[in-house]
């Protein structure tokens, strides 16, 4: 046997190496990390099993998509997301904050602009630029409102008279009202759902809940009646008399794979759906792969939150916690409702499954909330360590 002492200077990606990229590779949630990889691994054969649908139904007169297009545009997406993540991933949480609040307060600038220049889909407007450059203003805003929100709360630790939970209301209901202009009804219970979680993370009283709780109800019923966006999805899913032809092909389209679905390319129920490649790939999955890996789909999801969850338990920074707790809720809150849209539990919302679905603005975005989630979560493994490392290696 020999004893080898390594110095600061260690193997690459050793305990020991201090370099940039040593220090991220231990500190970083290489689990979180791992569990994101195979959710964009899953996304990138369901997007192959969705794109010959999305491309049937949307090829027309003198236009013919390739069956695999959407295939390749989203490893195009892929390659620019999984950088962003990384990189943002290793950026100290004093200076991940400072930017958030930066991105948050020109991203809702945008969101002024969307109404009245931007480009129109299935009749809503909420894209920005032409062509490739098309983005999703709201996609982005929202890991940077949960980290500007947690920030904002957490700052009553330091001065209780500050009128955080005020300020960040006003916030909320502007990016809110923001948002039903385009209209983005979906978008709008998230932000507002992000927003108590963080109220109530952050210790707001049964009381001050309870009001918000009343509030949201009447909200419910005032956009039932004067929210023409609403009311159709309403009727849809609590009335027979409602347009239910999406979230009926979606759960025809999920079940008829049985257990272990008809196949990789074997569907033939997914070509009904309107949006096969984004909304309702849940049930493509479904459908070729079978109700066993929706299930697995979403255990991986819910492994993800409890994950965080866990790893904040001994966090004793209160921003950490809010911003972590927050960017998690928000994240598995919307990979909920994307999966209880098709299986008819909730009503159509135009919600992406969060690294499935298809989507450049969606994809870009969701890497860089789960990169600001990996950077606040990020843990020091050289504290209380002595700066040299004993190892013990086999003799040859």
């Amino acid at each position: 046997m020999s004893t080898v002492f390594e110095g600061r200077k260690g193997n690459r990606l050793g305990r020991s190496d201090r370099s940039a990229m040593g220090r991220w590779f231990w500190e970083i949630d290489r689990v979180l990390l791992l569990l994101v990889a195979v959710l964009i691994a899953i996304g990138l054969i369901a997007v192959a099993a969705a794109s010959p649908a999305a491309a049937s139904r949307y090829s027309g007169v003198g236009v013919t998509f390739d069956p695999l297009y959407y295939f390749y545009r989203q490893i195009m997406w892929i390659v620019v997301a999984l950088p962003v993540m990384i990189g943002v991933s290793m950026l100290p949480r004093a200076l991940a904050r400072r930017l958030c609040l930066i991105g948050a307060m020109i991203f809702t600038v945008l969101l002024f602009f969307v109404p009245v220049i931007g480009h129109e889909v299935n009749g809503a407007k909420r894209w920005l630029g032409v062509g490739i450059a098309q983005f999703q203003p709201s996609e982005f805003l929202k890991p940077l409102f949960i980290v500007s929100i947690a920030w904002m709360l957490s700052l009553k630790d330091k001065d209780e008279t500050l009128p955080v939970v005020s300020l960040s209301a006003i916030v909320t209901g502007l990016i809110a009202l923001l948002l039903m202009q385009q209209p983005n009804f979906g978008e709008t219970v998230i932000f507002a759902t992000a927003w108590v979680i963080l109220l109530t993370l952050s210790g707001a009283s049964l009381r001050m809940l309870a009001i918000l709780g009343l509030g949201a109800v009447a909200v419910v019923v005032l956009a039932y009646f004067f929210y023409p966006v609403a009311t159709i999805r309403i009727d849809a899913f609590l009335f027979d008399g409602g347009d239910t032809y999406q979230t009926d092909s979606a759960i025809r389209t999920l079940t008829s794979g049985g257990l272990f679905g008809v196949g990789p390319g074997a569907g033939t129920h997914k070509f009904q759906l309107p949006e096969a490649q984004t909304d309702y790939i849940f049930s493509v999955i479904g459908e070729e792969f079978g109700m066993i890996a929706c299930l697995a789909i979403a255990i991986i999801y819910l492994a993800i939150v409890a994950r965080v969850m866990i790893r904040l338990l001994h966090e004793e920074d209160r921003f950490v916690v809010l911003a972590a707790a927050g960017l998690v809720a928000q994240f598995g809150l919307q990979a909920l409702i994307n999966m209880a849209v098709n299986v008819q539990l909730a009503p159509s919302k135009g919600m992406t499954l969060p690294f499935i679905s298809y989507g450049g603005s969606s994809m870009v975005a969701l890497s860089i909330g789960m990169g600001l989630l990996l950077a606040f979560t990020r843990r020091n493994p050289y504290l209380h360590r002595s700066p040299y490392v004993v190892t013990w290696s086999g003799s040859k």
